[in-house]
């Protein structure tokens, strides 16, 4: 259900008729989680959308962490970016290889730098291959471009702000992953974790935001799916997940909903499992 909005969704046609926009950038942000057994750099070698260069989740991330693909210092971002030829005055979208999926957190991480002008393409590339739109198997010519980023604190949590919002229920903590994992009876994918949730948080998980083509539900079927799961969007919302990969999905339909006060808890649960000192609900919400 693309709007065409440039700042957050577009659709497969949108994409088509501004891919010879020179100031126009795509990336390939797809991801998989580590049960999926899939490459996401061979898929994109293989087959991707004409100019599109391959945004590395993993690499571009905090190195000096232990936990997963945490948000890469600014320094990093900047000197990643420029060497990818994305820089001040482009419209990027963010595809990934399963449809809509990992691209939301390279659109968030774009916007923790400051930089607004940045869509998920709705769909991803299964719905441009499945359209018979062209692809390519070779990477583009790039050229350095220079970038500012300004980067908006606000728009993460770590896990010392998310202890105080699940003591204070002064927030929403909206958690992503499937049922089972969230009320604890299904194992997490990464080892050594506990079982369980936040205390207080609430269950949206991210397959349920999308139609059986992969695509976003709409608006009014985005924001029927927070209230079922009794999130009170008045509040602030924190979004999380097993990651901080699929808590960006959660993002995306908080802002394609007009819900602006949200952030992402990054080291999400693979950081809160951890830990025996942080308390772990189980259940229901």
């Amino acid at each position: 259900m693309a709007m065409d909005d440039p700042k957050t969704l577009v659709s497969t046609d949108w994409l088509e008729a501004h891919l010879k926009d020179p100031d126009l950038r795509i990336l390939d942000g797809s991801w998989f989680l580590p049960t999926m057994n899939r490459d996401a750099r061979a898929g994109y070698d293989a087959a991707h959308i004409p100019g599109a260069r391959f945004f590395d989740i993993d690499e571009i991330a905090d190195s000096r962490s232990e936990l997963p693909h945490m948000a890469p210092p600014v320094e990093k971002f900047v000197s990643r970016m420029r060497a990818m030829g994305v820089g001040d005055g482009h419209q990027v979208v963010v595809y990934d290889q399963m449809g809509v999926f990992s691209a939301p957190r390279v659109w968030w991480t774009f916007r923790l730098m400051g930089k607004l002008d940045i869509a998920v393409l709705d769909g991803g590339l299964p719905k441009w291959i499945a359209e018979g739109r062209e692809t390519e198997d070779l990477p583009p010519m790039v050229r350095d471009r220079h970038i500012t980023v300004q980067r908006q604190a606000g728009l993460v949590k770590d896990v010392t702000q998310v202890a105080h919002a699940s003591k204070l229920r002064d927030h929403e903590i909206i958690d992503a992953r499937a049922h089972g994992r969230f009320i604890g009876v299904d194992p997490e994918p990464r080892p050594g974790l506990r079982q369980g949730h936040i205390p207080g948080s609430k269950n949206v998980p991210w397959m349920d935001l999308l139609t059986p083509e992969n695509t976003m539900k709409s608006p009014d079927e985005l924001r029927a799916l927070f209230t079922a799961a009794g999130v009170d969007l008045t509040k602030p919302a924190i979004c999380t997940c097993g990651s901080g990969v699929n808590a960006a999905m959660l993002t995306l339909a908080l802002e394609i909903i007009g819900h602006r006060d949200h952030a992402l808890y990054d080291g999400a649960w693979a950081e809160w499992g951890m830990f025996n000192d942080l308390r772990v609900a189980t259940g229901e919400a």
